[in-house]
């Protein structure tokens, strides 16, 4: 069988988003009054309309999209192994895994913090179901996955040393509200990894609702808190590697 092209295969996925399924959304209930952090605007095509901080908010990879996940190229395209080892991990660290997903990255963090643990924060109880037996089938006891909400990680306050997210944060349908329960959830220095496409990039084959500038991924953070520490465009094919601080007390 002749292999799409990863445009053409990100573009047919947007069809089976979770936001199309309109999983996101309360079954018989209108969605509430945004908060004024978010406005309405012109929905362009993979958008929903909705725009923070001047970017507008694409749909979401919803979990029918576990193969292209567990895609047996996906090093070759995004070379995870070269971000995971750029985490430097300590082996007592907690890590949650933002939007985990299938776990591809979730599986790959665990032999690192032996002693400590990773976190896999989904919104799809069908991504936590196909978590927790894979992590049962694996024999690993350091893997927890959480369900989450779209507006709140449901992590404990100060509970993790870092989080993860790889390719998910612009598909946050309240990324305000989600940054603030991930800065409550760190500990004071603790970590945000942010993986994005690089929308500077033309050359990258992702759909532009997909990709985020680093300019604007660090207005984002910065408007929870965050202070950006720094960015890393070259260590990986086609994304960014950007490291964001919660501030020490004082």
């Amino acid at each position: 069988m002749t292999r799409l092209p990863v445009a053409l295969f990100s573009l047919l996925l947007s069809f089976n988003s979770l936001a199309d399924t309109g999983a996101d959304k309360p079954k018989g209930k209108s969605e509430p009054a945004w908060p004024s952090h978010y406005s309405k605007g012109r929905k362009t095509f993979d958008g929903t309309g909705k725009y923070y901080m001047g970017r507008e908010i694409s749909y979401v990879m919803g979990h029918q999209a576990i193969r292209w996940l567990e895609r047996g190229n996906r090093e070759e395209e995004e070379a995870p192994s070269k971000a995971i080892a750029a985490l430097n991990l300590k082996p007592t660290d907690v890590i949650a895994d933002i939007g985990a997903g299938s776990g591809y990255y979730t599986f790959r963090l665990a032999p690192l913090v032996p002693k400590g643990k990773v976190v896999a924060v989904d919104i799809q109880p069908e991504m936590i179901t196909f978590l927790e037996r894979k992590e049962k089938n694996l024999g690993l006891a350091n893997v927890e996955a959480h369900l989450g909400k779209v507006d709140d990680t449901m992590l404990k306050s100060g509970s993790i040393d870092a989080a993860l997210m790889v390719d998910a944060y612009h598909e946050f349908s309240h990324p305000r509200e989600m940054m603030q329960s991930l800065f409550k959830a760190l500990r004071p220095g603790g970590r945000i990894i942010l993986l994005e496409y690089r929308a500077e990039d033309p050359t990258v084959p992702i759909k532009p609702l997909h990709k985020m500038t680093e300019a604007q991924s660090r207005k984002e953070m910065e408007a929870v808190g965050l202070k950006w520490k720094s960015t890393d465009s070259k260590l990986l094919p086609w994304q960014h590697f950007m490291v964001f601080e919660k501030p020490e007390k004082k």
